[in-house]
């Protein structure tokens, strides 16, 4: 395979450099394709063993930590706030407050609607945005692709080509100022600021520069991206906000501050809890020399999202973690789809690599020592 095909010349050296090093403890299972129901075979498939991160994704290496990117010296920019976009985030902020005093007088179907609504919007953002178009750790079927779609256009966090630039820049520079949300820069920064401001230089030129061929060869996704402000207008306001009133007579009002604003504000903060306190606090059981860090709790709120030292150690396992579905409601949903025959060719790192991964740049943290 041609590793330079996706890089840039000044990256190059870097990868001949770097990825022999990755490859003696980053060796990874491909988990077989399930047959749809009824056209299993009685034959036992056998794990495919592959040890270099691009064999297994020889489409993407773009998501992969470039350890030789510095930044600059001297003081960082001065922040360029954009208005339009903190005024929209206090007034969503102050609608979802709002929301919060109007629960004890909603409909229970309200507040299960709501909480339902987020679980698949989360799923757009995880199964989707995250685990398979940013990194390729599984492959989707037509029907699985479509609800990704609308279930990541109902989170409203960007269309999801740039949702995968920025997170794709994200690994690879992480915690520098080519890092979209470098927790460097403070906690405020990292969960929301980030967005509120301009974006680093660094950002946009780091940015400009990855391989995005693989999206702009998906129809699906450059649809979304073609239509997005009317799609999100559609699936994110109007109807969450519409289905209480009409299907079990709740309140407009009810409806627009509890199941629009107040959902909304969660999932955003929630998702933003990866970016902030997953690089602040909490352990770093793989790899000691990243600022992505092991945090359990997250993972109940982010749908199993939570163990960031692993993820940015692997980006390439689809669970996202060392654990299997019982931790993780994505890979759960992943597992069910593959059964579904909707997902394959999902990717595992075997347990030597991640032992070896501990022994080898671990904080000791790890129950294996």
């Amino acid at each position: 395979m041609d590793l330079t095909r996706a890089y840039a010349p000044d990256d190059i050296v870097t990868l001949r450099r770097f990825l022999p090093r990755m490859s003696s403890n980053c060796g990874s299972a491909t988990i077989p394709e399930p047959q749809p129901w009824g056209q299993q075979s009685g034959e036992e498939k056998v794990d495919k063993m592959l040890l270099h991160p691009e064999d297994i994704r020889p489409e993407l290496g773009e998501d992969l930590h470039d350890p030789s990117y510095q930044d600059e010296e001297g003081p960082p920019p001065k922040l360029q706030y954009i208005w339009r976009k903190v005024i929209f985030m206090v007034l969503v902020h102050l609608g979802a407050l709002y929301g919060i005093t109007l629960i004890p007088s909603c409909k229970v179907y309200t507040c299960l609607f709501g909480m339902f609504y987020n679980i698949v919007a989360g799923l757009g953002i995880t199964a989707g945005a995250h685990r398979l178009w940013s990194h390729r750790t599984y492959k989707a079927r037509l029907p699985l692709t479509l609800f990704l779609i609308l279930a990541n256009t109902m989170a409203f966090q960007n269309d999801v080509y740039d949702w995968v630039r920025d997170h794709r820049v994200h690994h690879k520079f992480t915690e520098t100022h080519a890092d979209p949300h470098n927790s460097r820069r403070g906690f405020f920064f990292s969960h929301v600021g980030w967005l509120l401001v301009r974006k680093h230089l660094a950002v946009k030129e780091k940015g400009g520069k990855l391989d995005m061929s693989d999206l702009k060869a998906e129809k699906l996704v450059m649809f979304q991206r073609r239509y997005y402000r009317p799609a999100v207008l559609l699936i994110c306001v109007i109807l969450p906000t519409l289905v209480p009133w009409y299907f079990w007579g709740e309140t407009l009002q009810h409806s627009l501050y509890i199941v629009t604003f107040l959902r909304y504000a969660v999932i955003l903060n929630f998702t933003w809890l990866l970016n902030s306190v997953a690089h602040l606090y909490g352990y770093r059981p793989y790899d000691r020399n990243i600022g992505a860090r092991e945090i359990g709790l997250i993972s109940l709120v982010s749908l199993g999202e939570g163990f960031h030292n692993y993820h940015h150690a692997f980006p390439y396992d689809y669970s996202a973690s060392e654990y299997s579905w019982h931790t993780s409601l994505t890979t759960f949903f992943i597992d069910c789809m593959a059964a579904l025959g909707l997902a394959y060719d999902r990717k595992k790192v075997s347990k030597a690599a991640v032992l070896a991964r501990i022994k080898r740049t671990g904080d000791g943290s790890h129950k294996s020592g």
